[in-house]
């Protein structure tokens, strides 16, 4: 049974600052998160000077909010399959390829939404 007096006391802006390192770590050493997130925040401003009600502006937005995290997500996966066995595995291939379809399918989603969004508007 765990000592609960071993467990860390719980800080608001240490789990923040955690966070934010692991973003910025992965932002750091990612190419794909890079990309993504600079076309991210170029498609956010873009989606401000649209001719569309704000609340279309919010969900073209808060579409692309599901890329970040599965990217983070992906990356995580990555780093934890890697640090357990650098040597080829069927399942950490899996797990790799697993982390890899989410952010692709987060990635259709959100442009999903982009042209729902604008056939919307346009049609």
């Amino acid at each position: 049974m765990q000592d609960k007096t071993m467990k860390p006391k719980y800080r608001f802006f240490d789990n923040f600052r955690y966070a934010r390192e692991g973003f910025l770590e992965v932002f750091k050493s990612e190419t794909s998160f890079k990309i993504e997130v600079v076309i991210i925040a170029i498609l956010s401003v873009t989606a401000l000077f649209l001719p569309f009600p704000m609340w279309a502006k919010a969900v073209l937005i808060v579409g692309m909010f599901p890329v970040i995290i599965a990217e983070l997500l992906n990356s995580a996966i990555e780093r934890v399959v890697d640090m357990y066995t650098k040597e080829y595995h069927p399942l950490a291939k899996y797990a790799k390829d697993a982390g890899a379809g989410a952010v692709m399918f987060s990635i259709a989603f959100s442009a999903g939404i982009w042209i729902a969004v604008i056939l919307y508007f346009c049609s």
